[in-house]
């Protein structure tokens, strides 16, 4: 063999090798369709791993949610045991314990109702004190016009009775009773003061006795005025 079909044997030597390691595209892409790769795998994962975190969260948003609830019930039941009174007297029947929530509710239910009524007599004293302004200004009213009326007419009334002469004159009658009731009523059982007041009260008491004793102490006032 000379030089030059060496040479052509091993180029062909050299061909079929290259053919036969190259591989065959249509039987890969075949078999990729048909077994799941590491591309998929890692989808799959990264789903279940965001629907776990979804979970998480709302769990952990529930359990806040729930923590919030539970800490404003009991700030308001702290808050109710410094705002009433009651619950802030030391209650002998259960010691030193803290206040239950049943109690604490029924002492600011009984609470609130003593305000209710404690409200209610409020108002009725202040209904009482604006009808005494109110007749105080119709007292103040009619007194004004006296006054007016005096000095319109200054000589006016020059003779009117004082004061002072009318209780004189209510003193005298009742001192005129007392002597004839301190001298019929015996004060040594109930009984017999009863019987002795109504004996009494027929006796002195008598329209024409009372006319007798008026009469008799305006006959001396007016003997001492003029």
């Amino acid at each position: 063999m000379d030089r030059r079909g060496s040479v052509v044997t091993r180029a062909n030597s050299i061909g079929s090798t290259s053919a036969s390691s190259v591989p065959n595209t249509a039987e890969c892409m075949t078999d990729n369709d048909c077994s799941p790769t590491a591309d998929d795998e890692d989808s799959d994962y990264r789903q279940e791993a965001y629907k776990e975190s979804c979970k998480d969260r709302r769990r952990r948003a529930h359990t806040q949610a729930e923590q919030k609830r539970r800490d404003a019930i009991k700030k308001g039941y702290d808050d109710l045991q410094t705002i009433v009174p009651t619950c802030l007297q030391q209650d002998f029947s259960i010691g030193s314990q803290k206040l239950s929530k049943a109690i604490v509710l029924q002492k600011t239910i009984d609470y609130i109702q003593f305000l209710h009524k404690e409200k209610k007599k409020q108002e009725e004293e202040v209904s009482t004190l604006r009808k005494d302004v109110m007749a105080l200004k119709i007292m103040k009213s009619n007194y004004e016009q006296i006054v007016k009326a005096h000095q319109n007419n200054p000589h006016e009334g020059k003779g009117q009775v004082s004061d002072q002469v009318k209780f004189g004159v209510f003193k005298s009658i009742m001192d005129s009773l007392f002597q004839s009731f301190n001298a019929s009523i015996s004060v040594t059982s109930f009984q017999e003061l009863s019987a002795c007041v109504f004996s009494w009260i027929e006796e002195h008491c008598k329209p024409q006795t009372l006319r007798e004793i008026v009469i008799g102490i305006l006959h001396q006032l007016k003997n001492r005025i003029y």
